[in-house]
């Protein structure tokens, strides 16, 4: 009669996949967790165009809460005995949160002046193609955005350094932008047709996704801007 190695226990496919789920669900709780003061403030908010600012202070918690459940989900073990994912979250909150509010403020500060220009496009006086230029800063700002939170949450850069590294990806892996950029239009989308709610009950899977598209700057960065 064959018999089981005690180590193998937890090393198959369903029970990676169990552990997967579970990082992923407890991910999810701890980054609504972190971030439910600001939440709660921006579902209540009318979505009127002088809300704008306010809108933009109740997202300054999801900065680094996302940052941490980036750390987490790179952090993740495949070994359902040997999963720890509320205590790694906790240990990207303590290491990025500070790092991850330094670019994650600017950025929304940024988005709101060009999001509130939009809404106020015709009391500007400006010519058509101006709204065209705006949007299209708006979305690379984002994607800059994206890229500059996994290199915060992964790696302990200055701030002036990640951002300078998160523009230069931009254009020197094309996929991982291009990936951002899906993740992004996904997102849009799903908010319009489906519901306001849902890029926060599907966090922690867009993020994993997102670390997914980064890993050609995540390996650079690694091998040639690190000791």
């Amino acid at each position: 009669m064959s018999t089981v190695r005690a180590d193998a226990f937890g090393a198959g496919p369903l029970s990676r996949a169990a552990a997967l789920i579970h990082t992923l669900v407890t991910v999810e709780a701890l980054m609504l967790l972190t971030a439910a003061p600001g939440l709660a403030g921006l579902f209540l908010l009318a979505p009127d165009p002088a809300n704008l600012p306010l809108a933009a202070l109740c997202l300054l918690p999801l900065g680094p809460s996302a940052a941490a459940a980036l750390y987490a989900l790179h952090h993740r073990g495949g070994d359902l005995t040997e999963l720890r994912p509320s205590r790694v979250f906790l240990r990207g909150w303590r290491l990025g949160a500070g790092p991850a509010l330094k670019l994650w403020a600017p950025l929304l500060g940024w988005l709101t002046v060009i999001a509130f220009t939009l809404t106020h496009f015709p009391a500007t006086g400006l010519p058509g193609w101006w709204a065209f230029l705006l949007a299209v800063t708006g979305v690379g700002s984002l994607l800059w955005g994206a890229h500059a939170l996994v290199l915060t949450a992964l790696f302990a850069f200055r701030a002036r350094d990640t951002a300078r590294l998160a523009a230069y990806f931009l254009f020197r892996h094309p996929r991982a932008t291009l990936g951002a950029l899906s993740l992004l239009i996904l997102t849009a989308a799903g908010t319009a047709l489906l519901t306001e709610a849902l890029p926060a009950l599907l966090a922690a899977p867009l993020l994993l996704s997102l670390l997914r598209a980064g890993r050609p700057l995540i390996t650079e960065t690694r091998e040639e801007f690190t000791a």
